[in-house]
């Protein structure tokens, strides 16, 4: 009976990573048609007008999926000071991404951003005290060493977004982190609700300052931006919860897919050898990092496991 058990908790924890995997490739696919939207968004309107929109209508979207009783208990955290902090950052990088766009194609901006999870893996050993194994820290280098190729400093002229791409990728690695820390205080609702507030709260002091009338046709751009902006980070957050982050991360890398897809059908844009040379090896990077740390992390995902068969029947 206790191997039948375990079989079927094997079975069930199988059946829950592959629909957190599925919801994950849809939630990439939503933020791939968001960012086709945003640039098509930012040629025409300023960057700080369209990112304070983009948070003020997709608020309330958000808070509705997340429902009343969700948001109340969401709204008391631990430490407010850090989740402003966390949205301050968030609402910048998404700035800087936002001026990427008006001057690279999609598949190139995110070319660079795909480095950030190796970032993070960089930054998580001096500011969380994470032990990174050597092999994880090579696959950092060798994760730099793609984005140099994309990037082709000392090859030809380097474009200025494309430095702004990679400072984009180190805040949202350092946002990243503070999101961890801030997690041993926060169940992760809190934060995605201060998240969405203090996103819309910050930028409403600095997006009324670049209004222009919008077209008919750029509001319903705008309302769908919104839409899967917010639809994305709840599946993503649905995902989060059927699998370990170990798991989901290195499908984040088809991001990377989309963005070609919708550079190539919205702008007739098609990245070049050297960006798609690139972004595989850091592509390649992430997830042996990835690996490593799901190799890591396997003790403890086992001593759920059991724990999960003890209390069965």
């Amino acid at each position: 009976m206790r191997a039948h058990n375990g079989a079927f908790a094997r079975a069930s924890s199988g059946s829950s990573e592959l629909k957190g995997i599925a919801l994950a490739v849809i939630a990439m696919a939503c933020f791939g048609a968001m960012d086709a939207l945003s640039k098509l968004l930012v040629t025409n309107y300023p960057v700080p007008l369209i990112l304070w929109l983009r948070h003020l209508v997709a608020l309330p979207l958000t808070l509705l999926m997340l429902g009343p009783a969700v948001v109340r208990t969401g709204l008391r955290s631990a430490r407010p000071f850090m989740q402003i902090a966390r949205a301050g950052l968030l609402v910048t990088e998404i700035g800087i991404v936002f001026l990427c766009f008006r001057a690279l194609p999609l598949a190139d901006v995110h070319a660079v951003l795909a480095v950030t999870p190796l970032i993070v893996t960089a930054l998580s050993a001096p500011i969380l005290g994470e032990r990174v194994g050597w092999r994880r820290w090579v696959a950092v280098a060798v994760g730099f060493v793609g984005v140099l190729v994309i990037v082709r400093p000392g090859l030809t002229v380097v474009h200025p977004a494309s430095l702004l791409a990679v400072l984009a990728a180190a805040m949202y690695a350092l946002y990243n982190v503070l999101t961890r820390m801030v997690g041993a205080f926060d169940p992760p609702h809190t934060s995605f609700v201060w998240q969405s507030a203090a996103s819309a709260a910050l930028l409403s002091l600095v997006g009324p300052w670049f209004w222009v009338p919008l077209s008919p046709v750029h509001w319903l751009q705008l309302l769908a931006l919104a839409a899967l902006g917010a639809g994305g980070h709840y599946l993503l957050v649905r995902a989060l919860a059927s699998a370990p982050a170990v798991v989901i991360q290195p499908f984040s890398y088809t991001m990377l897919v989309w963005a070609v897809v919708m550079g190539y059908l919205v702008f007739g844009d098609f990245p070049d050898a050297w960006t798609i040379g690139g972004a595989l090896i850091v592509v390649g990077a992430g997830c042996y990092a990835a690996w490593r740390e799901y190799v890591r992390s396997g003790p403890a995902r086992a001593q759920t496991t059991d724990q999960g068969e003890e209390k069965g029947p």
